[in-house]
C-alpha cells in the first residue's frame, strides 16, 4: 500500500458503517446471476461438521476440501471429483444465465451449475465473515462465491456476493460487489460485516453457494479444490496483551520490493507502490517453489526487474475495488499454483505465528500504523501487507516488508510488542488524531495442498484445517 498515511477502504468503511447505523437507507443485496434459477433454500437437517476454532475463541474457521465434504452439500449440476485433491466441477450444466460484466460491458450467456454447503453453525458468533477459495478456473470459466445466513434474532441475510473471480482476466473481470446490504449487514469488498456490532446482534450460522460457469456447448469446467469462511469477533481494543517470545527461527523467503515498481501497470492501482499485497503474496508462492512460467511473464516489459511481481498484481486486481489488497483474491492467486492452498484468518498472537514459523510456514500480516508506532518502519499507513519470516533470539519480528526502497532492502526486524500491537488492535488513532480501524490479526496463510505432520499439527493449532 501507498506510504503516506492515506485513508484505506478499512477506514473508509468504518465510517460508512457507522453512517448506514445512524441512518434508514438500506440498500438492496445485489442480484446473483444465478439467483433466480437457484432461489435460497433453507435445509432443515443438513448441518456441517464441528469447526476448527482457534484457541483464542475469537474466530472460527470452516472449509470444505474433502470428497466427503463435497458429496455433503447440495449440488445441482455439479459433481465431486474423488482423488489425491478432492474437489468440484461441472457435471450437466443446470441452465443458462446472461452477465453484462460492469467493467466491459460485454453481455454473454453462460452455463452454470452450483453447489450449496450445509448450514455452519458458529463457534462464535461472528460480527464479520471472510470467505476463501482455492479454484482452478480455464479460460472459458469462472465462478461467483456467495454467503448467506442467520442472525442471532433468528432473522436471516440475503444471498450476499462475495466474489466473481476468474484466475485470468480475458473472459471476465473479476470483481467485488458494492452496495449489498440489508440494514444489518453490509459486504464490504471481500468482508461481511454486522452494520452495528455495539447492538449485540451476530451472524450465528452461514451456508456457502457456489456458482460455476462455462462458455456454453463446451466440455471445459472449473475445479475448486477448497471453500471455506474465517467468522470472527474481534472486540474492539486499542492494545492487546503481550506474548512471550517462545521461538528463534528464520526461513529464507525471497524478498520482493514493490516500490521497484513504482510506475509500472499504473492500471493495475497505480502500479507498484500500491502492490503490498501480491507483492507478498509472491513472495511465499515462490518460497514454496512456485513461479509464473516464461510463457505467464511473456506480456510484462522485459526491462522490469521481477516481472513475477507485475503478474501477482495483474492477477489479484479487483476491477470494482481498483486494487490488489483483495483478501481472498490474493488467497485465490496463490492456488492457482500447483499444489499449493491458500485461505484468509486472523491469528490471536505472535505465539501462533511462531507455532506457524516453527512448521516451516510463513505468514502474511495485514497492519495499519503512524510512522512513529513501529520503529525501524520509516513509514507510516493506513494499510499494509508484509510477510513475517521468522523472529530473532529476543522475540523480535522477522519480516520481509516490500515497503523498501530495493530488494536488498525488504528484511526487516521489528521490535515485537510494536509489531503485535499495530496487527492484533482493531482501533487506532491516525495522524489527524482519530479513531480508524485496524486488522484484528488479519493475515494470508499458503501452503502445500499435501502438508506434512507437522504442518497439519501447527494450522490445526491455530484453528485452520
Amino acid at each position: 500500500m501507498p506510504r503516506a498515511e492515506q485513508p484505506s477502504r478499512r477506514t473508509v468503511l468504518t465510517a460508512a458503517v457507522a453512517a448506514a447505523a445512524a441512518g434508514s437507507a438500506s440498500p438492496a443485496a445485489a442480484a446473483s446471476p444465478a439467483a433466480a434459477a437457484d432461489p435460497p433454500e433453507r435445509p432443515a437437517k443438513a448441518r456441517s461438521k464441528a469447526p476448527s476454532k482457534a484457541p483464542s475463541g475469537l474466530v472460527d474457521n470452516r472449509a470444505w476440501i474433502s470428497y466427503t465434504d463435497w458429496r455433503g452439500g447440495t449440488a445441482k449440476g455439479t459433481r465431486a471429483v474423488a482423488g489425491v485433491r478432492p474437489g468440484l466441477v461441472i457435471a450437466t450444466p443446470a441452465g443458462t444465465n446472461t452477465y453484462t460484466d460492469p467493467h466491459t460491458n460485454r453481455t454473454a450467456i453462460w452455463e452454470y451449475a452450483t453447489w450449496t454447503s450445509p448450514v455452519h453453525e458458529l463457534a462464535v458468533p461472528a460480527g464479520e465473515a471472510v470467505a476463501s477459495w482455492n479454484a482452478d478456473t480455464p479460460a472459458g470459466t469462472w465462478l461467483q462465491v456467495e454467503l448467506t445466513g442467520t442472525y442471532s434474532d433468528g432473522t436471516d441475510t440475503p444471498w450476499y456476493v462475495l466474489g466473481r473471480w476468474a484466475a485470468g482476466d480475458q473472459d471476465i473481470k473479476r470483481t467485488s460487489v458494492d452496495g449489498q446490504s440489508d440494514g444489518k449487514s453490509s459486504v464490504w469488498t471481500d468482508t461481511f460485516s454486522i452494520d452495528d456490532a455495539a447492538s449485540g446482534l451476530r451472524l450465528v450460522s452461514y451456508r456457502l453457494r457456489l456458482t460455476l460457469y462455462r462458455a456454453p456447448g463446451t466440455k471445459v469446467t472449473p475445479t475448486v479444490w477448497r471453500l471455506g469462511a474465517m467468522g470472527s469477533d474481534i472486540p474492539d481494543r486499542f492494545t492487546v496483551p503481550a506474548s512471550t517470545p517462545g521461538l528463534a527461527q528464520e526461513l529464507k523467503v525471497p524478498r520482493y520490493s514493490q516500490e521497484t515498481h513504482a510506475g509500472q501497470y499504473p492500471q493495475y492501482d497505480s502500479g507498484g507502490e500500491a502492490w503490498c499485497s501480491p507483492t507478498s503474496s509472491q513472495m511465499i508462492v515462490e518460497y514454496w517453489g512456485r513461479k509464473p512460467t516464461a510463457e505467464q511473464l511473456a506480456w510484462v516489459d522485459p526491462d522490469f526487474t521481477d516481472p513475477q511481481v507485475c503478474h501477482a498484481a495483474r492477477h489479484t486486481y479487483d476491477y470494482q475495488y481498483g486494487g490488489c489488497g483483495n483478501w481472498p483474491f490474493n488467497a485465490a492467486y496463490a492456488s492457482t499454483y500447483k499444489d499449493l492452498q491458500g485461505l484468509v484468518t486472523r491469528l490471536g498472537s505472535l505465539t501462533e505465528l511462531e507455532t506457524l514459523i516453527a512448521a516451516g510456514i510463513p505468514a502474511m500480516t495485514s497492519q495499519s500504523f503512524l510512522k512513529s508506532e513501529l520503529t525501524g518502519a520509516g513509514y507510516g499507513t493506513a494499510g499494509h501487507l508484509m510477510t513475517v519470516i521468522g523472529f530473532t533470539a529476543d522475540g523480535d519480528v522477522i519480516a520481509n516488508d516490500p515497503a523498501s526502497a530495493d530488494d536488498a532492502a525488504v528484511r526487516r526486524v521489528y521490535p515485537r510488542r510494536e509489531f503485535e500491537n499495530i496487527w492484533l488492535r482493531t482501533k487506532r488513532y491516525n495522524a489527524a488524531g482519530n479513531v480508524a480501524s485496524g486488522t484484528g490479526g488479519v493475515c494470508y496463510l499458503y501452503f502445500p495442498a499435501q502438508p506434512s505432520v507437522r504442518q497439519l499439527a501447527a494450522l490445526a493449532a491455530v484453528g485452520v484445517r
